[in-house]
């Protein structure tokens, strides 16, 4: 079935809106300090939802090894995203993007279980 209206999108006020914002932040990301910036941000957030996690899943103590089981997963499919991305895409932030909030998560899951050794 051939819609030939399901291929091209409208051009509303948002759509338009959308895209500009995201080629200003494109922009604004090609600075060197802020690139660093916004990566060690996204550094901490995972961090932060790291820690989030661990602490949670140690407070309620019957999620344990779900917990550690969709973590584990969301990292193997990280690592597997990463790849693609590597090879199909020009652009290299958001594999950092990725990188860097995969390895906050890691970090903050290791050190709240360094924290109950």
């Amino acid at each position: 079935m051939n819609l030939p209206y399901a291929t091209k999108v409208q051009k509303t006020r948002l759509n338009q809106r959308f895209s500009k914002s995201l080629e200003n932040f494109t922009i604004w990301v090609s600075n060197p300090w802020r690139r660093i910036s916004f990566l060690t941000i996204i550094l901490l957030v995972g961090f932060f939802l790291g820690t989030l996690l661990g602490t949670i899943s140690g407070a309620i103590a019957l999620l344990d090894p779900i917990g550690a089981l969709i973590v584990v997963g969301f990292i193997e499919l990280a690592l597997r995203l990463r790849r693609y991305m590597y090879y199909s895409f020009t652009q290299r932030l958001p594999l950092h993007i990725l990188d860097m909030f995969r390895i906050g998560l890691l970090y903050g899951l290791l050190l709240e279980g360094f924290k109950l050794l």
